[in-house]
């Protein structure tokens, strides 16, 4: 294993589109370099696209999915709420395992601001990353304690959008 000589603390936040596909674009390239990459994807239970792209590195590349699928429209199940508390709990021996250089958690954000996680257990996880583990957060509406244990903060603003326009989702482009 390549490793790390230390690891740090990323976000990837904002109402622009781009936060998943900024920590898969890191995922590619800490791949290149032979290190070890876990995925927990929360609220998401769907098989997309990048899914099946990432099963082809899945030497170096886990992907586990927390979630039904995205409730954002309606309130949160019971079910959703323990699905992404079991994640939480898995990632917590992930992290401190040894056995992966980057930890991603994507829409982990969301996941708080919508009460299927307290933000106090996510900051408790942060604080048991590994010196030499690369850590990462994506989502909207990130609680400002998080911002605040950040080493690096992205923020996606959207100025122009084809939805606007109605165009939906489109295969192989936004999903």
């Amino acid at each position: 294993m390549a490793g790390l000589k230390e690891g740090y603390i990323q976000v990837y936040t904002g109402d622009g589109k781009g936060k998943t596909t900024a920590a898969l674009g890191l995922t590619l390239r800490a791949y290149g370099y032979g290190l070890k990459i876990f995925i927990a994807q929360f609220i998401k239970g769907k098989k997309y696209n990048e899914i099946k792209a990432l099963e082809k590195f899945k030497d170096n590349v886990i992907v586990k999915q927390y979630g039904n699928g995205c409730f954002i429209r309606k309130k949160p199940s019971k079910t959703d709420i323990e699905m992404a508390e079991n994640g939480l709990k898995e990632i917590r021996q992930i992290l401190t395992s040894g056995n992966y250089d980057v930890v991603i958690m994507d829409e982990i954000n969301v996941a708080m601001y919508f009460d299927l996680l307290k933000v106090e257990d996510v900051i408790e996880l942060i604080k048991l990353k590994p010196e030499k583990v690369e850590l990462i957060l994506t989502g909207r509406k990130v609680a400002p304690q998080i911002l605040e244990m950040a080493d690096l903060v992205t923020e996606m603003k959207e100025v122009k959008h084809y939805y606007a326009k109605g165009v939906i989702a489109r295969e192989g482009i936004e999903r």
